[in-house]
């Protein structure tokens, strides 16, 4: 025994050997009853325990199908015991640099032994009652190695080429070579088109170089073999201008993934996409996994749509296909559309130019969505999986395409706030579908040392603006060749550094403590997905793009505060079937949304413009009973692409009737928003005493009003941060006989609210959420969800901490002696008199026993340590010798004696202060229900005694601080983390008494 006393000495076996979960648990002083709880209350209804569908999900990484289908179940069994609903199969191996170590050609993706691992994951997903979706191709974005780069269904690019001529010379030669090289293996390239025009640095922008429209020639049919003979007009330098069609070569992300290698398809064309479907029918989709996908369902999943080129997107027939929806030629606006390393490289007149390239990627975005998305929705149907998907990365509508595949999803990494959320959310709910999914938790240098806490922190804010399905990046496969302890990682190490979070799983010492979790998030995710989303505002938004961080006027920094909620809508929405008005109400049977807000485009300088069709629209719907207010001066609007003749007059004229309209507005400045809603008699369903950083999101099912509400985050980084609120709330019931519950996400219990005043419709009480915690609050009819019925009087201002209901009793509760004054709903007065309690106590000395995790004799074997130390104040482990790099799972024991007046009308609060990172408590050898993460105090009153008590509060860490000793060349620059239980940790008594008349 050492001087921190070694006691015992134990082996975890990560993933690779039978009994994992068993092992686990056996390890475990405090887990084993509370995991057995999570999730499992029968009767308890779909709040308490949340099915599988609802929980939340992981992103499973594959080193290709270099996998063993016994590991393949037992990582299920491991994702469902942790109380997970499934899992997203994906090959990923950005960790290892030697790809011929995975040997492609035997265990590439789309191999038979791939096919194995999918159809053990598949029929043992069926066994336990989870789902497993499967990912369209390796990686992103979609690919195939069925075809080349020089394949017409393989992602194409428009390349340039250029050559400036003076001012009457005459030019004979090839026509300019493409500025930017083909990438390896495009070896075929087709010649589009050759124009010339006069360059005008009127033009020019600082990244631009300008020219003269009115002076294109197409010189195409000068064309002799690639080269021409041409002069240049006397007026001024001139710009010969070449296109070529080719592959841009792109492959997917980390590759090879299979030999021959894949090559991304073509997204804009049916081409591209049947090349992805005879894929699958031909290689995936075995007689087997067509069965298990029947009997299971699941989705296909489409990850990033990452279609990058240093020249310009495109695809075979673009310029016909403009030319049928734009209702103009393409060929004399193609100079100012190219690119160059993502950038575009010349300009026309300003407006000109915008304009163009509005309907160039509008004409990208209508092919993306029908050859692309539509098809690949409608065949996913077809093999019995719906269809989830990355609807952004490009310049196109994703908005609509939120209405078109079954579940779009976002991402926590690359969205700059919760407006990109509400991007998809709008399509989403017009468009009458559930979920809106998430890719989440993913940190850049994250890996082993991302708690949960940041990724619960991250993610609270994102539910309020829509969110409810929550796809964990990720979980990875146990072990690939020449991996190093703790086992194979997708995304970590990254270019010989610190990878991408995380790699959950057994291997964490955290996953202990997952189940409470998963639970946590499966019932947000319940009463995220139940009924329909009720939002205040639509924001019309002209370019339906998402990943952007871009807002809306005034609602995003100041309607927000205030408890408006909004989405955003684009064009093709109003064409919908659910975009009707009712009682005032845009879609009243889905979103419900109040008003509808119209500003010039925030993705274009502002300019005000709309397009015609969707102006009429809009009148329409006015006329129906619609509010809508317009930010701007609209007095010279235009449509948003290049204008027919006499379209922009058409417009105006549309504008003028409509602004005429009783239930329009049209205010100059962001400040004068409120005063138009107020002004149309129209405020908040949830409105806050305050400004609050306080978010909420309403769903409504029969009556039934279900409020989520987070003290969190507008941004990843707020400015300022986020503090502690505590204020009245009022809430819009659609039943006004209803009565306020609050659904505890933690625990899963329900209560009655006890303190609270109405008036017609809307109920007012108090909120009190720390930074980033989150709770839930139900109107519904008295005794929906137990507690008192009708009759019972509850309490409309009091004097002591806390009113509750007890077995059918108003109580009170507070922490000092003395008698407080109720006022009750039916005009009495009530009296509680609190006798003397004991002192709040600061528990300083504690008994910790520390499981410390290292590397054992392979790379998935980890070798536990158990070491004591008494400790007379709490402090970091880094801060107690011994401890420094120590990972793993800390029991911190101490005693309390209460004396002899203790009775059954006393409890206490139990404020744990600072943990790093989960925890559980365990009060006189019992477990308690779930700890809240975000603000861990616990109401431990039935579990304490007159006389002696312990308290015992298990901290489980990343394992960071260990990686860097045991593994410094990738982990040795982390910057060691604070572990444990640091408090201050106290010990609050209080007393619970009848009110009476």
């Amino acid at each position: 025994m050492n001087e921190h006393g070694v006691t015992r000495r134990g082996v975890l076996q990560i993933g690779a050997a039978a009994g994992v979960g068993a092992v686990l648990a056996s390890a475990l002083p405090l887990g084993g009853e509370a995991v057995a709880r999570a999730g499992t209350g029968a009767g308890e209804g779909a709040f308490r325990s949340p099915a599988a569908a609802v929980r939340p999900r992981f992103r499973w990484w594959w080193p290709d199908g270099r996998v063993d289908p016994g590991e393949i179940r037992r990582e299920i069994d491991q994702i469902a015991d942790a109380g997970f609903g499934g899992a997203e199969i994906v090959a990923v191996h950005h960790s290892i640099e030697d790809k011929t170590v995975l040997d492609p050609k035997r265990y590439g993706w789309g191999t038979p032994a791939w096919n194995a691992g999918v159809e053990a994951a598949l029929d043992q997903a069926h066994r336990r009652g989870i789902t497993v979706d499967l990912t369209i191709g390796p990686a992103w974005p979609a690919a195939v190695p069925t075809i080349t780069p020089d394949s017409v269904s393989a992602v194409q690019e428009l390349a340039y080429g250029s050559l400036t001529v003076a001012a009457g010379q005459a030019y004979g030669g090839p026509v300019p070579e493409p500025v930017v090289a083909p990438a390896e293996g495009v070896t075929r390239r087709s010649l589009v088109a050759v124009h010339a025009l006069r360059i005008d640095p009127a033009n020019s922008t600082r990244d631009e170089t300008g020219l003269a429209r009115d002076s294109f020639q197409d010189l195409t049919a000068e064309v002799q073999g690639e080269r021409i003979e041409w002069t240049a007009p006397g007026d001024g330098d001139w710009v010969l201008l070449s296109y070529w069609r080719r592959g841009s070569g792109q492959r997917p992300e980390s590759g090879p993934h299979s030999e021959p290698d894949c090559v991304v398809v073509d997204h804009f064309s049916r081409a591209g996409t049947q090349a992805v479907i005879d894929f699958w029918e031909s290689r995936l989709l075995t007689t087997r996994i067509r069965k298990l996908i029947r009997q299971a369902g699941g989705s296909l999943f489409e990850d990033s749509i990452e279609l990058e080129t240093d020249a310009l997107n495109w695809t075979p027939g673009l310029p016909e296909e403009f030319e049928k929806r734009r209702g103009y030629s393409l060929w004399p606006y193609l100079p100012v559309i190219v690119r160059e390393n993502e950038d575009p490289v010349h300009a026309y007149e300003p407006g000109v130019t915008a304009h163009v390239r509005h309907d160039f990627w509008q004409t990208v975005s209508d092919l993306f969505n029908e050859h692309h998305f539509a098809a690949l929705t409608e065949w996913a149907h077809s093999i019995g999986l719906t269809f989830r998907a990355q609807p952004y990365g490009l310049q196109t509508d994703a908005i609509e395409t939120a209405t078109i595949i079954d579940i779009a999803e976002g991402e926590s990494l690359g969205f700059r706030n919760l407006d990109d959320y509400r991007v998809l959310a709008g399509g989403r709910d017009m468009a009458g579908r559930t979920v809106l999914s998430c890719e989440a938790g993913a940190y850049q240098g994250g890996a082993y040392n991302t708690t949960w806490d940041k990724l619960l922190r991250t993610m609270g804010g994102a539910y309020a603006a829509g969110l409810n399905q929550t796809v964990l990046h990720g979980f990875s496969y146990a072990t690939a060749p020449g991996v190093a302890w703790p086992g194979y990682a997708g995304f970590t190490p990254y270019n010989g550094r610190i990878g991408y979070s995380e790699s959950w799983g057994p291997r964490q010492p955290t996953w202990r403590h997952v189940p409470d979790i998963s639970a946590y998030l499966g019932r947000i995710h319940q009463v995220m997905q139940t009924g329909t989303s009720r939002v205040d505002v639509a924001v019309f938004r002209q370019k339906g793009y998402s990943k952007t961080g871009i807002g809306a006027a005034w609602f995003t920094a100041g309607g927000v505060p205030a408890g408006w909620t909004h989405q955003f809508v684009s064009a093709p929405l109003l064409d919908l079937p659910s975009a009707r008005v009712s009682g005032g109400r845009l879609a009243p049977e889905g979103p419900g949304y109040q008003v509808l807000f119209v500003e010039g485009d925030r993705l274009a300088g502002k300019e005000c413009t709309l397009p015609l069709d969707a102006a009429r629209r809009l009148l329409a719907l006015t006329k129906a009973g619609l509010p809508l207010v317009f930010l701007g001066d609209w007095s010279a609007a235009g449509v948003p692409g290049v204008a027919k003749e006499g379209e922009n007059e058409k417009l105006r004229a549309v504008l003028e009737e409509l602004f005429a309209q009783p239930r329009v507005r049209n205010v100059a400045a962001e400040a004068d928003v409120p005063g138009a809603l107020a002004a149309l008699g129209l405020r908040p369903a949830v409105e806050y005493a305050k400004s609050s950083t306080l978010l909420n999101a309403r769903r409504v099912e029969k009556g039934v009003d279900h409020y989520y509400l987070c003290n969190g985050k507008h941004a990843e980084t707020p400015k300022p941060p986020v503090a502690a609120i505590d204020h009245e709330v009022t809430f819009t019931r659609a039943d006004r006989e209803a009565v306020p519950y609050r659904m505890d996400p933690w625990t899963g219990e329900v209560e009655r609210v006890a303190l609270y005043t109405e008036a017609g419709d809307r109920v007012t009480l108090r909120v009190a959420l720390q930074p980033s915690e989150a709770t839930v609050i139900v109107f519904a009819r008295p005794g929906r969800f137990g507690g008192p019925g009708h009759g019972v009087p509850h309490a409309t201002r009091s004097e002591a901490g806390e009113m509750r209901y007890e077995d059918g009793r108003l109580v009170a509760r507070a922490t000092t002696a003395g008698t407080y004054a109720t006022m009750l709903s039916d005009g009495r007065t009530a009296q509680a008199t609190i006798g003397a309690l004991p002192e709040a106590l600061t528990l300083a000395s504690w008994r910790l026993e520390v499981e410390d995790w290292r590397p054992g004799g392979s790379p998935t074997e980890t070798v536990t340590q158990t070491q004591q130390v008494a400790l007379d104040s709490l402090k970091p482990w880094s801060d107690i010798p011994g401890l420094e790099d120590v990972s793993g799972v800390g029991v911190y024991r101490t005693t309390v004696h209460l004396d002899a007046g203790w009775t059954r009308r006393h409890g206490a609060y139990l404020h744990l202060g600072e943990v790093t990172d989960t925890c559980r408590v365990r009060v006189n050898g019992r477990a308690l229900p779930a700890v809240d993460q975000l603000n861990p105090v616990l109401d431990i009153g039935a579990q304490l005694r007159s006389g002696a008590n312990t308290i015992e509060v298990e901290v489980a860490t990343t394992l960071n601080n260990r990686l860097r000793v045991s593994d410094p060349g990738v982990y040795g620059n982390a910057t060691r983390q604070r572990y444990g239980l640091l408090g201050p940790v106290r010990l609050v008594p209080y007393e619970e008494v009848t009110v009476r008349i």
